[in-house]
């Protein structure tokens, strides 16, 4: 082929195309972002409005319901979430993967912007992440060490002065980090300036703690007043009345009569204090505060830290000497460390590839030839990565290994050919195109049959799509750089080979002018390839001692390779011609092997993907409802205390914090993840990993004796995923719900498979219930709704306006005294109308009892749920679907309620169905493409058996290694049928070409199989070693690669020892007439 021959003339032409494009690939290799997995989060919104003193069912009916209708009808919207709590309501809006998120902001506000909501609720907010998802990043702002018992105990004035430095010197820096959602502050004591209204004396002077606020807020005010032009001077007029002091606050005038003026300190108390606590946080033990970062959802984890660790690197010298920041948990590691991992492992495959390589040809040259198209395709793929915007993450990196052992196959059939051309006495030049050419048909299609089980991609839907579309275009580009290496670089390189220097031709003119242009003819030699070799020199010698070396070490290794390979080969003729005389029972064989490999499939489990053990976890700790935060500190301290008194379990630890309070839960219930909830947080050494079963064992000795207490273990989320199972249970009837879903709970609680059982129907804190008499509330005048918000004003405070201090800015809380808000008797004494003279207290107008009522309402594409959740104590994904099927098939439902199965097996089913799609696609278009090759509708067919016969490695494989099916592993099996049929192509190719020539049936097939035998085993070991490290690793990320690596390695190997011997039987079955030949392939391979 004429671009053959082109490449082979101009070598320097090809060298610097190819170092060009190598120096672009290392380019684009530098700028690629570091992630563990392509996005799995589906793309979502938050939107969070607040309304001060409603309950979950009014929250629901006045924000949730009316915010879903809005929002619900936006584009690519996939589902709408809402969780309705104490004050707060939460929509989450799922978008399907692609959209583009600034466009969808948008989107949603305009539909908010023409929603009418309750003029009391505040303003909705738009996060652009899941408040559910962990933080990326956490820090422990703490005294320094030395402290002693202070530092433990860290009183008042140091835990403000630890929150205020996190408040100035950290938060505000580090939410102006790009990708960066936001910053929570958690711990220590935030200031406050109290106004403590006695209730008795404002009812004397006939005031409201509103009009107090109203004082506060009017008096605490610098306003602009404008200009005044003076002669040549101009003015600026300010009224100047902002708080400068507490004193000036207790001087403030509530209201002049004619008798006196009252003062706010005579009716109320100033003082400097702190807000109530949300949450206590201890890292080894001391006091501290922790400051957590949230990413943005689209944003880049890796690249977010590193910015993130800049500016504390920026500013980290600003903080006081006796204060130290200390790295809590930094979710990039684990995600470096896996990437790490998989390069290593691609590295390891690709030498050991190279190693088979040189076994089989015991020529370090041809060896070199063959190896080099590993790393020139390799980076020649980091263009395609960066040009279609993909990240370095587990799987295309994985998708570089799968290739690694693949990238060879090409140039070793291109190589071969050359070889078998220059031993019929071609010149080696013209070998090298001859050869090249010959096989160019061949290889490309084999080639493409490899590619074409990618492109059913586009169907596969879920969570395998997005894992299969990064492998799928790396593989891709890997295959097709390296054909393009096989037919240009691999000729010009095998065509130079033993090149002799060149010289002066012999007819050149002699003479004066003949001589002088043979001088500029050696010096021009001299200048442009002399220098350069001289140069080199040293690197030529030392990797010439380092190749003799490896020779001699080699060698004896070589020798046994052969004699072995050898032994192969003297017993493969006499299986073949044994098998071509006994056909039925070798079809009967491989049938009784096909139906054993379907009988043990239903014994492998199944799961949407592997879980991985990033050697840190957390208890999360519930005790029971109205224990306060004190308490929760107290026992979550002595869980610690204990866990650092085992010696041996102590020295695991790289780190240890609790966290009592909601912490940094910026999705937490102020019902249920209040004071009674706390973690306890655990980071393991990394050769302490394999321990983590272990801890979690000792550590739940040591919570179940906490009296009340439940417990469930969590790893920090790297990407959104529900819980494996859920049950949610929908209707309108809370009563209903509730009662099927305990009943559900229990069901599930009972069977030893489930664990950590839960519903998000769980009864809130005590609380106390004020239920107007709205009738005699109106024959008194008095208006519900005031009355409500001001027995909220006396009992949670109100913020009245903000007292400024330097650039900082505290609350001024306006509250009732504690003693006249301290039990239910001194709320239902409460004087609801101060400022008449005829006092009502609330008890006479009002209900006021104890009660319990539900901390969150969730709904789920506008109708209410309650889901019910549960994660696998032993076995897998898919018996636990079966046993939860069997329940609620038992479970009878009160009309109006529906129940179905969701969390992880959705996700599971969608994946599942769509990848057996795209396999069924894959293997119609890999016929398609053998077809077209072979120009036969029959051969194709044939060649298709090797599929079935990978799939009983790939089964047994997964059985044998205790793996199970997941969407990694049916990546696997795709990937599978894309590379088996090679092997058949390579054979069923030489026979029609032998039968072409003349050979009959048995004797073409018999010599086929001799003669392919060889590189049909070197492909098959160096794709099976390539992908070898990868299936042995244990080091972080391994769980979501091993399960294709062990697919591909069992399916291949399996699929190639019976290939050898099945193939020619079929084939020799669906050849009718012995004479009779299909139309051969127009470019054989040799």
């Amino acid at each position: 082929m004429k671009w053959i021959e082109f490449c082979t003339r101009r070598p320097v032409a090809i060298s610097m195309l190819t170092f060009a494009v190598l120096l672009f690939g290392m380019v684009s290799q530098s700028r690629l972002e570091l992630t563990l997995l392509p996005d799995l989060s589906y793309p979502t919104l938050t939107i969070r409005t607040e309304l001060p003193g409603a309950a979950p069912e009014e929250i629901e009916t006045l924000l949730s319901k009316p915010i879903e209708e809005a929002v619900g009808i936006i584009r690519n919207v996939r589902q709408v979430r809402s969780v309705s709590l104490a004050e707060r309501s939460d929509v989450t809006l799922e978008f399907n993967w692609g959209t583009a998120m600034d466009f969808a902001v948008l989107d949603v506000r305009e539909k908010l912007d023409a929603l009418e909501l309750p003029k009391e609720s505040q303003r909705p907010i738009v996060l652009r992440f899941d408040p559910s998802q962990d933080p990326i990043m956490r820090y422990g702002l703490a005294l320094k060490a030395g402290g002693g018992e202070a530092r433990r105990t860290a009183d008042e004035a140091a835990l403000k002065r630890l929150r205020r430095i996190a408040e100035d010197l950290v938060q505000k820096p580090l939410e102006g980090v790009d990708g960066v959602a936001a910053v929570k502050i958690a711990g220590g004591l935030e200031d406050e300036v109290q106004v403590l209204v006695d209730l008795g004396k404002l009812a004397q002077f006939q005031l409201t703690t509103e009009q107090v606020e109203e004082r506060l807020r009017a008096e605490n005010a610098n306003i602009s007043g404008g200009r005044v032009e003076q002669g040549a001077s101009s003015y600026l007029v300010r009224t100047l009345n902002q708080f400068k002091s507490l004193d000036e606050i207790r001087e403030t005038i509530l209201v002049a009569r004619a008798e006196r003026s009252i003062y706010l300190r005579d009716v109320a108390e100033v003082r400097a204090g702190f807000k109530e606590r949300e949450a206590i946080i201890r890292v080894d033990g001391h006091e501290a505060v922790e400051i957590s970062m949230y990413k943005e959802g689209d944003g880049n984890t890796v690249s977010i830290v590193d910015r993130i660790k800049a500016r504390v690197g920026q500013f980290g010298r600003q903080l006081p000497p006796d204060v130290e920041m200390k790295p809590l948990y930094d979710q990039s590691v684990f995600i470096r460390q896996a990437i790490d991992e998989v390069v290593y492992a691609a590295i390891e495959g690709g030498l050991l590839a190279i190693l088979i390589l040189y076994l089989f040809l015991r020529n370090a040259w041809t060896t070199a030839i063959v190896a080099i198209a590993i790393p020139i395709s390799v980076v020649a793929t980091f263009n395609v990565m960066y040009g279609a915007g993909l990240s370095l993450n587990i799987m295309s990196l994985g998708g570089i290994a799968l290739a690694i052992g693949m990238l060879v196959d090409d140039t070793i059939v291109v190589l071969e050919n050359i070889h078998r051309a220059h031993e019929r006495g071609l010149p080696l030049a013209e070998a090298a195109v001859t050869g090249a050419s010959q096989v160019a048909g061949a290889v490309t299609a084999s080639t493409l049959t490899t590619v074409a089980v990618f492109f059913p991609m586009v169907f596969v839907e879920g969570i395998a799509g997005q894992l299969f579309a990064d492998q799928a275009l790396v593989v891709t580009g890997a295959l097709i750089f390296s054909l393009v290496v096989s037919l240009t670089l691999v000729p010009m390189m095998a065509s130079r080979a033993a090149r002799a220097r060149p010289v002066v031709p012999a007819n050149a003119v002699v003479g004066d002018r003949g001589r002088l242009r043979r001088r500029l003819s050696q010096t021009r030699y001299a200048a442009f390839e002399s220098l350069p070799a001289l140069l080199l020199w040293p690197f030529v010698q030392l990797f010439r001692v380092i190749g003799l070396a490896l020779g001699l070490l080699l060698r004896p290794l070589a020798a046994v390779w052969q004699r072995a390979f050898a032994a192969l080969e003297r017993r493969y003729v006499p299986l073949l011609d044994w098998s071509l005389d006994h056909r039925l029972p070798v079809l009967l064989t491989a049938t009784l092997l096909f139906g054993l490999a379907l009988f043990t499939l239903p014994r492998i489990g199944v799961e949407l993907i592997p879980p991985f053990n990033q050697g840190e976890f957390r208890a999360e700790v519930q005790l029971p409802p109205g224990a306060p935060l004190e308490r929760t500190d107290a026992a979550l301290q002595e869980v610690a205390r204990k866990l650092d008194a085992n010696d041996e379990v102590s020295a695991w630890l790289a780190a240890s914090y609790t966290v009592a309070g909601t912490g940094n839960r910026l999705d937490a219930n102020p019902e249920t993840g209040g004071e009674n909830f706390g973690t306890v947080n655990i980071v393991l050494k990394p050769e302490a990993f394999s321990n983590e079963g272990a801890l979690i064992a000792e550590l739940s000795r040591h919570l179940d004796v906490l009296p009340g207490a439940s417990y469930r273990y969590a790893r920090p989320a790297l990407f959104t995923l529900k819980t494996p199972l859920e049950i949610e249970i929908a209707g309108y009837d809370l009563d209903q719900l509730e009662r099927i879903s305990e009943s559900l709970r229990r069901r599930l609680l009972a069977s030893e498979r489930f664990t950590e059982v839960e519903t998000t129907l769980v009864p809130g804190h005590p609380e106390i219930q004020v239920l107007f008499d709205q009738e005699r509330a109106a024959q008194l005048g008095l208006d519900t709704a005031v009355l409500a918000a001001r027995v909220a004003g006396v009992v949670r405070g109100s913020v009245a306006t903000r007292f400024r201090i330097g650039d900082r800015e505290i609350d001024v809380l306006v509250r009732g005294a504690e003693r006249q808000r301290a039990n239910l008797d001194d709320i239902r004494n409460l004087v609801v109308n101060p400022d008449s003279p005829q006092p009502v207290r609330l008890s006479s107008i009002a209900d006021v009892r104890l009660q319990s009522g539900p901390s969150e309402i969730r709904r789920v594409d506008q109708q209410r749920v309650i889901i019910v959740s549960a994660n696998l104590a032993y076995g897998n994904l898919g018996e636990g679907i079966g046993e939860i099927e069997v329940m609620l098939a038992q479970t009878p439902l009160p009309s109006g309620l529906s129940t179905r199965i969701a969390g992880q097996s959705e996700e599971m089913e969608v994946s599942f169905r769509s990848l057996t799609l795209a396999l069924a696609l894959a293997i119609f278009l890999v016929y398609l493409v053998m077809a077209s090759q072979f120009e036969s509708l029959v051969h194709p067919f044939v060649i298709l058996f090797t599929i079935p016969l990978a799939a009983i490695g790939a089964i047994f494989a997964l059985y044998l290694t205790g793996s199970v099916i997941n969407v990694v592993a049916l990546i696997g099996m795709i990937v599978l049928a894309g590379i088996v049929v090679k092997n058949g192509i390579v054979l069923i190719d030489l026979v029609n070409r032998l039968r072409a020539e003349g050979q009959a049936l048995r004797p073409a097939m018999i010599e086929a199989g001799r003669s392919r035998l060889r590189p049909i085993v070197m492909t098959t070991l160096t794709t099976v070693l390539g992908l070898l490290p990868m299936a042995l690793s244990g080091a972080e990320g391994a769980e979501v690669r091993q399960p294709m690596a062990i697919t591909v390695i069992g399916g291949l190997l399996v699929s190639t020892l019976l290939t050898l011997v099945v193939i020619p039987v079929v084939y020799t079955l669906v050849q009718r007439d012995a004479d009779a030949v299909d139309s051969p392939a127009p470019e054989p391979l040799p």
